[in-house]
């Protein structure tokens, strides 16, 4: 495989290698080196100097190196010809050759290994990240403006957004994603890709890729992309729903029971229980800003209580129809996560929550089909066994803390420094005063 990469590089005619690892936060990080490095990096790797990143060393750890995964290759199709750039995903080391375990990658794909050398199990995710394009400022201001005037699926012929779109389906095409669709959202500028499901790990890839990819191409046509669930009041945040299944190793699907009335089996009740036992838990990670409970209110489409259903899209989790044939569709899709989690340390958590439900034998309640959860009273939806999502990040990590299952798979390392990571992010709000702020108590105080 080292040969085969060589080779490969220098048939594309890359000039320089991108060596990406992912912060605690999910901020995608880079360390470059000129291709006449290639060999060495891939025999022995790449030290850096892992102080200054979000939940890595101290300053007295500081060294760590990077171990480079060929298959992880792909050119940067918005690289000058003259300077033509390609990426590699990375595994962290510490300087006595084990793995970093705070490494959200790493982590995830240690964590998967386990579940299929001890179960047979390959957790499988397909997600829908939805993103704004915005108009570039040229002048001081942070408002957003949105940059077409398009609705759900409209289409048009001629329209800047969907060359735009078309242009970010080819880009992803070219970086080996397999693009499915991509089209208009519900909201004024906003936009969504999906791309074929895949094991966790792949996906999690996929998903950092897709990102600094649609920010580039944006960039390049004066655009803004964000990610930002809610950047706008009053319209449509931007989830990322997570289409998921358990397959064997031998790509059969774990979820199908022609029997059962849903077509579920026994071991996708169990998952579907856990992802609702940890739901609140789960919340911190899937939805990881200040910004993500703007989006999880009633009104907007985004779930807030915790239930499953077939045809229910105000439930956490949605089972789509079973089209005969198709056994390896069945899938439970989670409907919560949000595109600014990141994706190693959310697919981590879902997954546990997941084994922790089949293992355990977790009861699953019954769906809540054809029950508009919104128009319950409080006093109905407690009855029928329906709890709520946190309000706020806060109140999401706090129930994190309270969970063993989820802070066992994010280990010790990860799990402190992403609570570090919050709770700055949580006193930097604090101390902020806000547009709303201003408006409201300015004159009236």
């Amino acid at each position: 495989m080292p040969h085969e990469l060589i080779e490969r590089v220098q048939a594309d005619q890359v000039q320089f290698i991108s060596l990406q690892f992912t912060d605690v936060t999910g901020a995608v990080k880079s360390v470059d080196i000129p291709i006449s490095r290639l060999p060495e990096a891939l025999e022995s790797g790449v030290w850096f100097d892992g102080s200054s990143i979000e939940g890595y060393a101290r300053i007295q750890e500081s060294d760590m190196r990077l171990i480079l995964n060929p298959e992880t290759y792909a050119v940067l199709p918005w690289s000058p010809a003259e300077r033509r750039r390609a990426r590699v995903f990375c595994d962290v080391y510490l300087p006595d050759g084990t793995p970093f375990d705070g490494d959200p990658r790493g982590r995830l794909k240690r964590y998967l290994q386990r579940l299929k050398e001890e179960h047979g199990w390959v957790f499988n995710v397909g997600p829908e990240p939805e993103f704004f394009l915005f108009k570039r400022h040229e002048g001081v201001g942070l408002h957003p403006v949105p940059h077409d005037l398009g609705g759900y699926f409209d289409f048009s012929a001629d329209d800047e957004a969907v060359r735009v779109r078309t242009q970010l389906m080819e880009a992803l095409t070219t970086m080996g994603l397999n693009v499915e669709m991509g089209h208009h959202e519900v909201a004024l500028g906003q936009h969504e890709i999906d791309f074929h499901f895949a094991d966790a790990l792949t996906t999690a890839d996929n998903v950092q890729t897709m990102k600094y990819t649609v920010k580039a191409i944006a960039h390049q046509h004066g655009l803004i992309a964000s990610f930002m669930p809610k950047p706008i009041y009053g319209i449509n945040g931007s989830g990322m729903h997570c289409h998921q299944s358990v397959f064997d190793t031998q790509g059969e699907s774990l979820f199908y029971n022609a029997s059962d009335p849903y077509n579920l089996s026994k071991l996708a009740y169990g998952f579907i229980a856990g992802q609702l036992k940890h739901a609140r838990a789960m919340a911190a990670v899937v939805a990881p800003t200040i910004n993500s409970y703007k989006r999880l209110v009633p009104g907007y489409e985004a779930p807030v209580y915790i239930a499953w259903a077939q045809i229910n899209r105000s439930a956490l989790i949605r089972i789509p129809r079973y089209t005969p044939g198709q056994e390896k569709s069945i899938r439970a899709e989670l409907r919560f996560p949000d595109p600014s989690a990141n994706p190693y340390l959310a697919f981590l958590v879902m997954v546990a929550a997941a084994v922790d439900g089949i293992l355990n034998d977790v009861p699953c309640p019954p769906p809540m089909n054809s029950i508009n959860l919104y128009e319950l009273s409080p006093e109905e939806r407690a009855a029928k066994g329906v709890g709520e999502l946190p309000g706020h990040l806060a109140e999401a990590l706090a129930e994190l803390e309270q969970d063993q299952v989820l802070r066992d798979a994010l280990g010790d390392s990860l799990y402190q420094a992403f609570m570090r990571a919050k709770i700055a992010e949580l006193e930097a709000f604090r101390t902020q005063v806000t547009d709303w702020e201003v408006q409201r108590y300015l004159e009236r105080a």
